[in-house]
């Protein structure tokens, strides 16, 4: 692609136009720029002024008044109307956030079904080693217990041994019944 004179000459154009809307502030969106002399007020696209320093910062400017403010060097916190004379006098309201206060949440111990207050509270105030104690009593009850079912489960046993047989649903070998075609 060959690129002509025109076409570069138009691009140029445009780019010097983005660079100038910039400087009106048209490249924020819409949204303005904050005045540099008076505070934190917003100066929208197509208004206002835009200054630039010797050294190179570029300067927004509410109006004429600002202007002449900048050029004579006045400080903004000696001007009564701007935002930094009204926060150095306390002029503005703060909003002073007030930390809520939280309940401190207390415990609450409630019965368990199959186990009162007082049987918790007895457990909770058991040392370990009479609580390890009663907890191998506890085991030594359980083995007695399978011990003596494995024991008359075996003596039950013994009358009837033989193969179980199985009852089958209509499948395998003897299987009888169902619809015949």
């Amino acid at each position: 692609l060959a690129v002509t004179a025109d076409h570069a000459h138009a691009v140029a154009r445009v780019h010097i136009v983005l660079a100038e809307r910039a400087l009106l502030g048209f490249d924020n969106h819409g949204r303005g720029w904050a005045v540099s002399l008076s505070g934190e007020y917003n100066v929208y696209p197509g208004h206002g002024m835009r200054m630039v320093r010797r050294d190179g910062q570029p300067v927004t400017l509410g109006g004429s008044k600002t202007k002449s403010m900048m050029l004579q060097r006045m400080k903004p916190s000696k001007l009564q109307w701007t935002q930094g004379w009204r926060r150095l006098n306390k002029k503005m309201q703060v909003d002073t956030t007030v930390k809520k206060r939280t309940r401190k949440t207390t415990k609450f111990q409630r019965a368990i079904v199959g186990a009162s207050l007082e049987d918790l509270k007895k457990k909770k105030t058991q040392k370990p080693h009479e609580r390890s104690a009663q907890r191998e009593a506890a085991l030594r009850e359980v083995k007695e217990r399978n011990k003596a079912k494995k024991a008359a489960s075996k003596k039950s046993e013994g009358g009837a041994k033989g193969k179980a047989f199985q009852k089958t649903k209509g499948f395998g070998k003897g299987a009888t019944g169902g619809k015949q075609r």
